[in-house]
């Protein structure tokens, strides 16, 4: 491929990457952990009527699934890796989530004020 095929390809993923960012950086972050089979903290608030974003840590053994049929999300999490997901925003209330492979111990509600 020529110099100038990739100058175009840089320069739009560069143009992209700035017009994204600040809006994502705008995005307060709340923090989840997985670890032996349980979330923490079981129980997490974040502000209603406003979209956010859910980071979640896998600290292991073995992978988890996020899942949650209140939020519409389910996000695989591989051992040692987190995960970004985008939620909101939500009307105030109680949202369930629970992890796929734990479910009777790996459960938490997002508490929306």
């Amino acid at each position: 491929m020529s110099v100038k095929f990739w100058i175009v390809v840089l320069g739009l993923s560069l143009s992209l990457g700035v017009a994204l960012s600040p809006r994502a950086a705008e995005l307060p972050d709340f923090h989840l952990t997985v670890k032996d089979g349980r979330f923490t903290p079981e129980k997490l608030e974040v502000p209603a009527g406003r979209k956010f974003k859910l980071i979640v840590k896998n600290e292991g053994p073995g992978p988890e699934e996020f899942e949650s049929s209140d939020l519409n999300r389910e996000k695989l999490i591989t051992a040692g890796n987190s995960v970004v997901i985008f939620i909101g925003p939500l009307d105030p209330g109680t949202y369930g989530f629970y992890g796929e492979f734990h479910p009777q111990t790996a459960r938490g509600q997002i508490v929306a004020r």
